[in-house]
């Protein structure tokens, strides 16, 4: 791989894993909700889940789904309810950890953040858009595994970012009711995301 598509696909995995999504919405609220520290599976399972997703589109996964579209129109419908219930359990978390503990939730695991991978449609656009781009017929092996270590070095510190951004929110969203308008803004966040996909039912 030449240096500047090195540093062409460096500069793509750093702005499509830090620009807004499900995933980023999620680690927003899980920041202000339950703090770094507690988010922190959720950023690893985040991480990782993308890499395996995108290690196994760059080995046939996507050509799998090109050929039998029922599959990918099955995980789409998947996908969607799937994020339907977890903006319903982030509008719904009560407030931060200084409440009472049943009254807290819990973050997303780390299985649950890795398994939220496979039915979010915008990993599903960055796995197939990195592996269509940024890897070589003549050497595939090897560029499907540096695409997908460059993305795993890039996206985790990216995603990790709105954790922090979640973080600084806290005291200022420190009165429940501050803290109930927000996490209902963002799981109308996360049902907007969804829109792209709302437009091909209707």
């Amino acid at each position: 791989m030449s240096h500047d598509l090195l540093m062409a696909l460096v500069v793509f995995a750093f702005v499509s894993s830090i620009t807004p999504g499900p995933n980023n919405m999620m680690l927003l609220a899980s920041g202000v909700n339950f703090g770094f520290r507690r988010s922190v599976p959720h950023m690893l399972g985040i991480g990782i889940g993308f890499m395996v997703l995108l290690l196994a589109t760059g080995l046939g996964l996507g050509q799998l789904l090109e050929r039998f579209p029922v599959i990918y129109t099955t995980l789409k419908y998947v996908g969607a309810a799937y994020m339907l219930w977890l903006a319903w359990k982030i509008a719904n978390s009560g407030p931060m950890a200084d409440q009472p503990a049943q009254n807290a939730g819990t973050p997303l695991s780390f299985l649950g953040a890795a398994a939220f991978q496979w039915v979010n449609p915008k990993a599903w656009v960055m796995a197939v858009t990195a592996m269509a781009t940024y890897t070589n017929p003549n050497q595939y092996l090897v560029t499907v595994v540096l695409v997908t270590l460059i993305f795993g070095a890039v996206n985790i510190p990216s995603v990790s970012t709105w954790t922090v951004f979640g973080v600084g929110l806290r005291r200022f969203l420190a009165d429940p009711k501050l803290c109930r308008v927000f996490n209902i803004t963002m799981a109308l966040a996360l049902v907007a995301s969804l829109w792209p996909l709302l437009r091909e039912w209707l």
